[in-house]
Formats: structure tokens, C-alpha cells, sequence
């Protein structure tokens, strides 16, 4: 069968403002760290509420420099329910990623389960916003801050997100984000960004990044560095896309709200939903159903793009079974959301058509499987 129509599920945006401001940039300005980037660190930090901002060449490394940055000795507690990276990024700094179940009505870490989690070996808790939803911050924060464990917040899906008026990131120690071309907001390429108020850990990521160069000091280095630095023309683009951003969230959350409308008469379950205390910007809208595969196929047939994010779960990855020993059953609800979830198109430009039009599609298969 071929589809009258092809929709994404996700479309990223380089216009002619961001071609433009590219091109200035490598015209103008050294290739790397350029005026563009600290000038972009300067923005988003103002936009996250944050006194300091640190760009750096992934979010992958953005994690990672920060929890060397913090000197993490000892074990750090996450979510399996992520992309790998967020677990890779604790085992290259140094540490140990030890894992608890998620929450199925927020998809984040479930703050109930921390405490039977923390012991004296504990150092860090990295909660991930997943699909642009903010995690239980208060709950966590309470945990934390008594016993002296930092807080990581991996927001690389949730740029702008809003937990009781603060914006994602800047609630704990330090936040992190992902400027992969799939992100709320992008910079054409790989990027990731460290936001926080620390002097001390911005001083020293923003060295980590730099080859553990000492600030203006060429040849001079007083840490073990990498290369980890977001190149100019990315951060050009990424300044022009930091000024969209707001009103990209505000589309993202009104084709969620008519996904919701359109898809509240069949047996699938919607993604969290927001409150006065919690606003998400739905990086993807994620829907959990039992015949996901079969779903996943017909609106393939009928040129409905989908995803699985993420189909397995770290602790049953192939690596982290055979590192850590990890069994199927140790995180049912993560177990269970990799098994059901499936992301279905989601992006700011998305016409209102188009979600009819896959509401319309996922309507007809369940018709159609009611009739089998």
C-alpha cells in the first residue's frame, strides 16, 4: 500500500534567519568558541533563571563533564526509562548508575521509591524529565538536600518545561539539556548546554569541556579535559531557535490538547497531562497501547511515521545485563511503558489536519480490530 500521505514524526526547523545568522558566524567570527557561543550561553542561562550556562558538543557530554565537575564518588540514582545515554554518561564519569522504577503517572522517577534506594554510597539523584514532563521536584529535593546529595536534572527533552514556575534545569545543583535535531529546539546538529547558579561548577565544566584548560591561560591546564565544545555557527543557530522557543512549546501543547480530545473515546492511554504546578512541552507525545507493534505498522501503511522511545530499558540492555546483572521483572512500570509506549507525530508546525487525520488512522485499526 501506498499512502496518499507522508507526516512525520518529527520536522526540525533551519529557516532562512538561522542560514543567515550561520553564515555571519563563520564569516565573522572564530570557528571556535566565538562570540556566538558565549553569547548563546549568556541567553539561555538568562532564560533558564540560571547564573551560569555552559555549552558543550552533546548533552551526552554535558552530563557527563557535570558529574565530574561534582567530583561523584560512589553511586548515582536514575531511571531506566531513558535513552542509554543518561545512564552511559554516570559509568564515564566514574560512578555507578544504580536504578529506580518510575512513576506511570508522571513517567519520571518515582520519588517514592528513593528512599528504600539511598544508601551511604548514594552521591547523586539524575532525575530525567522524560518527553518534555517535569519530574517531582519537591519530592526529590526534600529527599536530597538533608543528606547532602546532589541533584543532576537530565532536561535534554524538556527545554522550557515549567515545574511551579521554574523552568526545568534549574531547580537542582545543575540541569542539563540536548540540542539534538530532534529537541524542542536544536542547533543543526549535536549540542548540549549546563545551566547553574554554582560558580564553581560552571568554572570547572566550562574548563572539562576546553581540554582542562585554565581560563585565559592557552597553555596552561590544572584538570584532565576533553573536547567537548559547541562549535560557533551551531551556537549561532541555536540563538535564533532559543528566541522561538516559547511559541514552539505553546503550539507543541495545543496539538497535544487535540490529541487528547480526538483520542478520548479509545483504549490507549494518553501521555501525563499538565497542571497549574506543571507545565511539559511534550518533546513527544507518546501513547501506550498492547498492539503496538500492529499499530505501529498500519500507520506506517497509511504515512504515519512513529517511534518507540525507547523500546528497551537501560537495565536490560545487552551491556548493562552484563555489567550490572540485571533481569527482566527488577522495573515493571519501566518494563511495562518500553513494552506498550510509542511516540506518534509531534511537532509545532503539525497542522491540526494532519492530527485528525491520525486520530482518523488510529480510530480505523481499532475498529478494525474489534471486527477481527
Amino acid at each position: 500500500m501506498t499512502a496518499a500521505r507522508r507526516i512525520s514524526l518529527s520536522k526540525p526547523v533551519f529557516d532562512e534567519e538561522m542560514k543567515n545568522a550561520a553564515i555571519f558566524a563563520l564569516q565573522s567570527e572564530r570557528f571556535v568558541l566565538g562570540e556566538s557561543v558565549y553569547k548563546f550561553e549568556e541567553e539561555f542561562a538568562h532564560y533558564c533563571g540560571t547564573e551560569f550556562a555552559v555549552s558543550t558538543a552533546s548533552g551526552t557530554a554535558a552530563l557527563t563533564l557535570v558529574l565530574l565537575a561534582l567530583n561523584i564518588r560512589g553511586d548515582v540514582l536514575t531511571t531506566p526509562a531513558s535513552f542509554v545515554a543518561t545512564a552511559n554518561s554516570i559509568i564515564h564519569a566514574n560512578a555507578t548508575p544504580k536504578f529506580v522504577d518510575i512513576a506511570l503517572d508522571t513517567y519520571t522517577i518515582d520519588p517514592a521509591k528513593l528512599p528504600a534506594a539511598i544508601n551511604m554510597r548514594t552521591k547523586a539523584v539524575l532525575p530525567v524529565h522524560l518527553y518534555g514532563f517535569p519530574a517531582s521536584m519537591d519530592e526529590i529535593s526534600e529527599m536530597c538536600s538533608h543528606r547532602g546529595i546532589s541533584i543532576v536534572e537530565d532536561a535534554c527533552q524538556a527545554h522550557g518545561a515549567l515545574y511551579k514556575g521554574m523552568k526545568v534545569g534549574s531547580i537542582g545543583d545543575v540541569g542539563c539539556f540536548s540540542f539534538y535535531p530532534s529537541k524542542n529546539m536544536t542547533v543543526a546538529g549535536d549540542g548540549g548546554m549546563v545551566v547553574t547558579s554554582d560558580d564553581k561548577i560552571a568554572e570547572s565544566v566550562q574548563s572539562l569541556r576546553d581540554c582542562g584548560r585554565v581560563k585565559g591561560k592557552k597553555y596552561l591546564h590544572n584538570r584532565v579535559g576533553f573536547t567537548e565544545r559547541l562549535n560557533t555557527v551551531q551556537a549561532a543557530i541555536g540563538r535564533v531557535q532559543l528566541r522561538r522557543l516559547d511559541l514552539w512549546n505553546e503550539k507543541r501543547r495545543q496539538v497535544a490538547s487535540a490529541y487528547d480530545k480526538l483520542f478520548s473515546d479509545i483504549d490507549i492511554v494518553r501521555p501525563p497531562v499538565g497542571s497549574n504546578d506543571v507545565v511539559p512541552v511534550y518533546h513527544t507525545y507518546v501513547i501506550r497501547c498492547e498492539q503496538r507493534e500492529e499499530l505501529r505498522k498500519w500507520l506506517e501503511q497509511h504515512g504515519v511515521q512513529t517511534g518507540v522511545h525507547y523500546e528497551y530499558p537501560i537495565h536490560l540492555q545487552p551491556a548493562y545485563q552484563g555489567a550490572f546483572g540485571y533481569r527482566e521483572g527488577d522495573f515493571k512500570n519501566s518494563e511495562m511503558l518500553c513494552r506498550t509506549v510509542l511516540s506518534i507525530p509531534m511537532y509545532p508546525e503539525l497542522a491540526l489536519d494532519d492530527v485528525a487525520y491520525i486520530s482518523d488512522c488510529i480510530h480505523r485499526f481499532y475498529e478494525r480490530s474489534v471486527q477481527s
